[in-house]
């Protein structure tokens, strides 16, 4: 039985004392029975989330094997969730790697810019103020890209350390690389040259440090524009 802290229910559990009974109704056979209030404090305490309460372990077990089928959020995968998950949040995710899609491509607030991004947009708008350059493109390949040229298909991903090294575990490494990994074919799928430029050795951010990555990008620029105006900025 799951019971809001706004109804009389709830508002008579806490009248109660720890050794009265505590009249509920199980949400799995719907049978009514009892339990002294110290028995059930821990799932309906005040301080705790509200959680059901069933009359046996059986009804319990037995409600976890009916699954409720749930869509996933971006890719539309049909798929089945206990429904103690669906209870948690409204959205449901088939993948780790479709939420973190999904999250990256609604974000609406925070600021997820290095230094060296800032940086760098600001040398390269200086450099080529008549080329339409995206930064944090999250439209594309439904995943962010960290500097994308739209009129010469091509696209910059700078990796820290967290792509390399196992800051947060083995676990959260291979999820990043393989996020990597998806981003690279969804590129390569729709024509879209990605170049990984490998910033893990910078601690910090740096000037001098720095320049190496921005030579990087202006040789991929250039090389795809000397075909088009044959000359270099």
């Amino acid at each position: 039985m799951i019971v809001s802290e706004n109804t009389q229910e709830f508002a008579s559990f806490l009248k109660t004392t720890s050794i009265e009974n505590i009249s509920l109704e199980c949400p799995f056979c719907h049978c009514e029975f009892t339990k002294k209030k110290r028995e059930v404090q821990s799932k309906f305490g005040q301080h705790n989330n509200r959680k059901a309460i069933f009359c046996s372990y059986k009804c319990s077990t037995l409600s976890q094997r009916n699954r409720n089928k749930v869509t996933c959020l971006q890719c539309n995968f049909v798929f089945d969730k206990l429904p103690n998950q669906v209870r948690r949040s409204q959205n449901h995710f088939c993948s780790r790697s479709c939420a973190a899609r999904y999250r990256n491509t609604h974000k609406v607030k925070g600021n997820r810019r290095s230094k060296l991004e800032i940086w760098l947009e600001e040398k390269l708008t200086s450099l080529y103020p008549e080329l339409v350059i995206r930064y944090n493109c999250k439209d594309v390949i439904q995943s962010e890209l960290d500097i994308y040229i739209p009129s010469l298909c091509i696209a910059f991903e700078l990796n820290g350390v967290f792509h390399y090294k196992p800051i947060y575990g083995k676990d959260k490494l291979l999820s990043i690389q393989s996020n990597d990994y998806l981003k690279y074919q969804a590129c390569l799928e729709i024509g879209i040259e990605l170049i990984i430029i490998d910033t893990s050795a910078q601690k910090c951010f740096n000037v001098s440090t720095s320049q190496k990555f921005l030579d990087t990008i202006i040789e991929g620029i250039n090389i795809k524009l000397s075909p088009q105006w044959g000359s270099n900025p």
